[in-house]
């Protein structure tokens, strides 16, 4: 094998253009390591701000998840040729991403799946979904018969949660920032879909035993006043941007009672965050007798990651883009 292989590399922060394919180092690995063959890779919000450098750790060759073979597993925790899915981990931050031809991912973010989905499909549902199941159940700690909203529902994150909940038994409320997409929510189970604006709390009086937050600091203190005492608010996304709360007082401007929690992807993995506790294959399997459409939305080659990028940062792909290698 050789020495190197062929990525996708940050030239410079920018726009999609600064993206290039160049040579670079293929990833050693050690034991607790895996090297995965990457066949394809889904595309994350937090890679366009890592593209233009506004994230906190970034490596120029990004991606935060992919899917592929397992190349290589010194510490024999997978089987070479095994199908898996490698998500965080420092994927994109402090090792090489997906964006690579091959990436070195710990043995504690990745799982190996059994499924006859194409690597584009695949592709699609393991950052988005993993990510969902641990804000749901893992950090709100979800019931059947609770009431969930769920802000930013039609974002590829917004739209498994939205599966997950409704699975779960739970009724869901869904915002959205489009009437027309009220429909393509309520056929995936939503009970209530309302336009996503700031205010919501002034507007929409009922509240909620959880919250899932995904537009961010913008609308933080009214989804906080938009959860019941003893609730659960959850802040895992930032549609909204990433600008900070100003002049935030907790006391002038918290509920008392309210749990306010934070979630980062990057602590996928760790003892907090396990992977043993998602049960991914049962979703790639419910997904796989189409019980939900995951599919991608927009999928690319992989010479065109500017096109793809290029509707990243549009915020209108609706759905997951994907980026396969053949």
């Amino acid at each position: 094998m050789s020495d190197t292989m062929n990525a996708i590399v940050i030239t410079k922060f920018g726009g999609p253009d600064v993206l290039e394919h160049r040579m670079v180092p293929r990833p050693t690995i050690r034991t607790g390591e895996v090297l995965v063959g990457v066949k394809a890779f889904g595309l994350n919000h937090a890679e366009m701000h890592m593209r233009k450098g506004e994230w906190d750790e970034w490596n120029p060759v990004t991606g935060l998840e992919c899917v592929g073979i397992v190349e290589a597993c010194p510490g024999g925790e997978f089987n070479v040729g095994e199908t898996v899915v490698g998500v965080m981990g420092g994927l994109g931050r402090n090792r090489p991403g997906g964006y690579g031809e091959f990436a070195a991912v710990p043995a504690t973010n990745v799982i190996a799946v059994q499924t006859n989905l194409s690597w584009d499909q695949l592709a699609a549902i393991p950052e988005t979904y993993i990510t969902a199941w641990s804000c749901l159940f893992t950090v709100l700690a979800l019931r059947p018969g609770e009431d969930l909203l769920i802000r930013g529902a039609t974002s590829t994150l917004g739209q498994a949660a939205v599966k997950l909940a409704v699975n779960a038994g739970a009724r869901v409320t869904a915002t959205t920032r489009r009437r027309e997409r009220f429909e393509f929510l309520r056929k995936m189970g939503a009970a209530e879909t309302i336009i996503e604006q700031s205010g919501l709390n002034r507007i929409h009086t009922t509240e909620f035993d959880k919250v899932l937050n995904l537009i961010g600091n913008r609308v933080l203190l009214e989804s906080l006043n938009l959860t019941k005492s003893g609730g659960r608010m959850l802040q895992a996304g930032w549609l909204g941007g990433l600008d900070p709360v100003k002049d935030f007082n907790p006391m002038l401007q918290m509920k008392s009672g309210v749990h306010f929690s934070l979630f980062h992807g990057k602590v996928l993995g760790s003892p907090g965050f396990p992977f043993s506790k998602i049960p991914l294959q049962r979703i790639v399997q419910q997904i796989e007798n189409g019980e939900w459409d995951a599919r991608p939305t927009h999928i690319f080659n992989y010479k065109d990651i500017r096109k793809a990028h290029e509707i990243l940062d549009s915020g209108d792909a609706e759905g997951k883009i994907v980026v396969k290698r053949f």
